[in-house]
């Protein structure tokens, strides 16, 4: 399946949005997750920048949602044809210095399509500090019947899931609504 040209993409409800500009997570160490999403996931790292800070003022807490007095490096990267990835790390007083279980709110992960999900496991799993999190399973039934995933935790504490997703899919004869599946091999 193809991507829908971008006088046929649907658009958000929000006036002027038209898509994920990028998603961004809070990491323990800038250099080490930068390295990891270079070295062995693939990404180009397109800028750094910081510290970004206002010490004394309200900017932080107003314009970020976090304590006037943190201080922000940042580093945006490009992880494969069309996704742009935002890591953050802060310095900041009464900080929480655990990831939020993916159970709890404001739990996340970053999901990676693969076309060879065995392969891309046991590239995850050569690097020290990854480590999966069980064997990958195969869903059965329901809406997405055939995928395979697997879960990994990153030397940083970030959950990774490797979906292997088949081309078509049950929900598809429900709906006319498709998600984004990227293409391996040369655009």
């Amino acid at each position: 399946m193809t991507s829908p040209t971008p006088s046929t993409a649907p658009t958000l409800r929000v006036p002027g949005a038209t898509a994920v500009h990028h998603i961004a997570y809070t990491v323990p160490d800038l250099d080490q997750a930068v390295n990891f999403f270079t070295d062995v996931l693939g990404a180009e790292l397109a800028y750094r920048t910081g510290p970004v800070a206002d010490p004394g003022g309200l900017w932080m807490s107003r314009q970020l949602g976090v304590h006037p007095d943190a201080v922000a490096r940042i580093a945006m990267l490009r992880l494969g044809p069309v996704t742009n990835v935002e890591l953050f790390e802060y310095a900041a007083p009464g900080q929480r210095r655990v990831y939020p279980r993916n159970s709890d709110w404001g739990g996340h992960h970053l999901a990676l399509g693969t076309t060879d999900l065995d392969a891309s496991l046991r590239h995850l799993t050569s690097y020290e500090g990854v480590v999966a999190l069980g064997e990958p399973q195969k869903v059965d039934d329901g809406p997405i019947a055939g995928t395979r995933f697997v879960y990994v935790r990153t030397p940083f504490g970030l959950h990774l899931e490797l979906a292997e997703v088949p081309d078509h899919l049950p929900f598809h004869y429900e709906t006319p609504v498709r998600l984004y599946t990227p293409v391996a091999g040369p655009s």
